[in-house]
């Protein structure tokens, strides 16, 4: 009993993408309308779920029957996996039936990298356990299904202040810290989730993975992420557990967070943890630009401009990620790496580190001497007056 004091329940139904989008039709003006129709009468009255609904509905109904499931389901359970770029659907009828596989979408592209999301702006995809809270008729991208981001366990771990929003599985099969699907596949699943909601589902669940934990490949790329990094090892492992419960049982885990932050999956399967990995031999430090910057601020008027602006930076990104991806490590093909840096306000940027991406020194230190070698900046500016501003930037480094 004393533990369970300790921690707070997570009350969880379950996942998918994450985006910007223009927050209309949220959950509440939804509610107040279903008093007076079917929340499926409701989202048809929006143009574009109308059209889902003429172009899909019959011919999910035939997918159901192949497949000898009951139409419509009364539970829907998404979960997805980040290294593998999908997205899994479960159904099933009753409460205490154990879930049914439907069908598995490709996502279509992915920012940031392995690792939960702390931060506004960091281009990272949540990973965690969450429900949609929101259905979006008119989004940006489409159509859209808002997740609860962020959760218990996200306030508590991540910046207090900026700790993101606004997460969003979509439609248009475009990312900017989102996890997008094709405009086919979200009418299937705004369709799929507007039925469950319909019959009372209010919760309907999303985990998020940062990989299939019986994938040889897959756990190879996480336990080689993870090898130096003792809290992103500790937070796979409970993602671990989530999954190897729902593999064994096909029924959704027990989620307790405890006052750390931590999750806790009630009963889960016994399994051996992510294998520490061997103490890497000492080597000589590289020395790069470091400087001792005063007078750092977080809000500006305007923010540092790189020569030939976006665009130019958007150029300059794409060949510094092409090049370095003869430098990734053995075994890996593709890394979402993320790097904090200063440009101080004469422009030069400096105190280069990496925060995510490849555990390997020597592919760290050689991405930070290729940056150093960029050209001066504009300095960010407040009050007209030159100042330093820390930079967070995702850079996507593959092999050709």
């Amino acid at each position: 009993m004393s533990r369970m004091k300790n921690m707070k329940r997570l009350f969880i139904p379950v996942f998918v993408s994450l985006c910007f989008t223009v927050p209309v039709g949220a959950q509440t003006s939804v509610r107040s309308a279903a008093l007076s129709t079917s929340f499926i009468d409701y989202q048809k009255s929006f143009p574009r779920p109308d059209e889902s609904f003429k172009r899909k509905e019959d011919t999910l109904q035939k997918q159901f029957a192949a497949k000898k499931l009951k139409w419509p389901a009364k539970y829907i359970y998404i979960r997805s996996f980040k290294y593998d770029s999908n997205m899994e659907v479960w159904v099933k009828e009753e409460l205490n039936e154990p879930f049914k596989l439907f069908k598995t979408y490709k996502v279509c592209a992915l920012a940031g990298t392995l690792g939960p999301k702390r931060l506004e702006g960091d281009y990272q995809v949540p990973e965690g356990f969450y429900y949609i809270n929101e259905f979006n008729p008119r989004s940006t991208y489409y159509l859209s299904l808002g997740i609860n981001y962020p959760n218990v366990s996200d306030q508590i771990l991540s910046d207090s202040l900026r700790p993101g929003s606004a997460i969003y599985i979509h439609g248009s099969c475009v990312t900017v810290g989102c996890i997008p699907i094709t405009d086919q596949q979200i009418d299937e699943l705004y369709i799929l989730a507007a039925h469950a909601k319909d019959q009372g589902q209010d919760y309907i669940p999303v985990h998020i993975f940062p990989i299939r934990f019986n994938v040889t490949k897959s756990v190879n790329y996480l336990n080689n992420l993870a090898k130096d990094d003792p809290s992103l090892r500790k937070f796979a492992t409970r993602m671990e557990d989530a999954f190897d419960y729902f593999e064994k049982y096909k029924q959704l885990p027990v989620v307790l967070i405890n006052d750390k932050g931590d999750y806790i999956i009630n009963n889960a399967p016994d399994k051996k943890a992510i294998a520490e990995a061997p103490k890497p031999v000492k080597r000589e430090p590289v020395h790069h630009r470091t400087r001792t910057i005063t007078g750092m601020v977080e809000a500006v008027h305007q923010w540092p401009q790189f020569p030939g602006g976006s665009d130019g930076y958007a150029k300059y990104l794409d060949k510094l990620g092409k090049d370095m991806g003869a430098k990734l490590p053995e075994g890996i093909k593709k890394s979402y790496v993320q790097v904090e840096f200063i440009v101080d306000k004469d422009g030069i940027p400096t105190n280069f580190k990496v925060l995510k991406g490849p555990k390997d020194e020597d592919f760290a230190d050689a991405l930070i001497e290729e940056m150093e070698k960029m050209p001066e900046w504009k300095p960010a500016l407040l009050n007209d007056k030159p100042v330093p501003k820390k930079m967070v930037q995702t850079i996507t480094v593959e092999t050709e």
